[in-house]
């Protein structure tokens, strides 16, 4: 029983149970909800939860940050020993853009969902598909 108590005291642990726990309902609401709102926000669960595994993955126990400045010759020996002991920059910089461009997509697929809404007065997926393929029909007969 001690070794499952130490397992739920970790914090990475809880921190892989919660991204991936965003990451399935991020799923979920893409995929079955008929809410056209609903699905941007389950996109948005889902990229926070990526993001989260993101810089989980860059994470070093006791290590520092990859910041130096003003190196002198007996610093830098100290540096190269410590380059073992620091942290990845690399998923820190590809959480940071990935963060801008969901912010981006997000942007974008809100202006989408609003210019729907005012079109056709619903955000419900099966109704606006019904509503989309009678414009289309009504299009087609007036090219007739």
């Amino acid at each position: 029983m001690m070794i499952w108590d130490d397992i739920f005291l970790e914090v990475d642990f809880w921190i892989n149970i919660v991204s991936i726990a965003l990451i399935v309902i991020g799923i979920y609401g893409i995929v079955f909800s008929q809410h056209l709102l609903r699905m941007v926000f389950g996109l948005g669960l889902l990229e926070a939860g990526v993001n989260i595994l993101l810089v989980k993955a860059g994470y070093q126990k006791e290590a520092i940050a990859p910041i130096v400045t003003q190196a002198s010759d007996t610093m830098m020996s100290n540096i190269l020993a410590a380059t073992a002991q620091m942290v990845d920059p690399v998923p820190q910089a590809m959480v940071l853009t990935a963060i801008v461009i969901a912010a981006g997509v997000q942007a974008l697929a809100l202006s989408l969902v609003i210019r729907i809404y005012k079109k056709y007065g619903t955000l419900d997926s099966h109704v606006l598909f019904l509503a989309m393929e009678r414009d289309r029909h009504l299009s087609l007969n007036q090219k007739d």
